[in-house]
């Protein structure tokens, strides 16, 4: 008897999701997700508490950057159940910066998923569709956005060759 070769691994599986530009039809759908992070943002510093009209500035804003040639706005659709279901999101713009080179940055002001698609290269997959969004737009470095204290978000973007640029520093007055 001769043994059989072990058999291949599977192909990777592609991310389980779709991203898209989003819509003004997509702001609702979106605004949950937003708030769901910020509130997550709040627990890792008590000078990020939420508004109690967040949820209408969120709405506003949203829907401005839809509309916004300086903004990127992507959704990220499930698959499966969750087909034509938004799970999440990624938020960016592209700013100037007058003193350096490359002068336009695109930074990343929020990114999302629900916990369901995480661990399953879609947060790497949204990362890399804005990038490429903001790319697109002219920007020739991309920065990212978070709490510092959110030692998950300084590990996926290190992971992603991501590293510290700048700091802020803050107290209450």
């Amino acid at each position: 008897m001769t043994a059989e070769p072990p058999a291949a691994p599977p192909a990777p599986a592609g991310p389980p999701l779709h991203v898209r530009p989003a819509r003004d039809a997509d702001v609702a759908a979106i605004v949950p997700l937003l708030l769901r992070l910020k509130r997550l943002n709040e627990e890792f510093d008590p000078l990020l508490k939420v508004r109690e009209d967040a949820d209408a500035r969120a709405g506003e804003i949203l829907r401005a950057q839809v509309a916004d040639p300086k903004a990127v706005l992507l959704v990220a659709e499930g698959a499966g159940n969750d087909r034509d279901k938004v799970v999440g999101f990624v938020r960016a713009i592209v700013r100037e910066r007058p003193f350096y080179v490359p002068q336009q940055e695109g930074v990343i002001v929020d990114i999302y998923l629900l916990p369901l698609y995480r661990r399953r290269s879609a947060g790497e997959y949204l990362l890399a569709e804005a990038s490429r969004a903001l790319k697109a737009k002219g920007a020739g470095v991309v920065t990212a956005e978070f709490p510092a204290q959110n030692e998950i978000a300084g590990r996926f973007y290190a992971k992603r060759g991501f590293r510290p640029m700048t700091a802020i520093h803050a107290r209450p007055l």
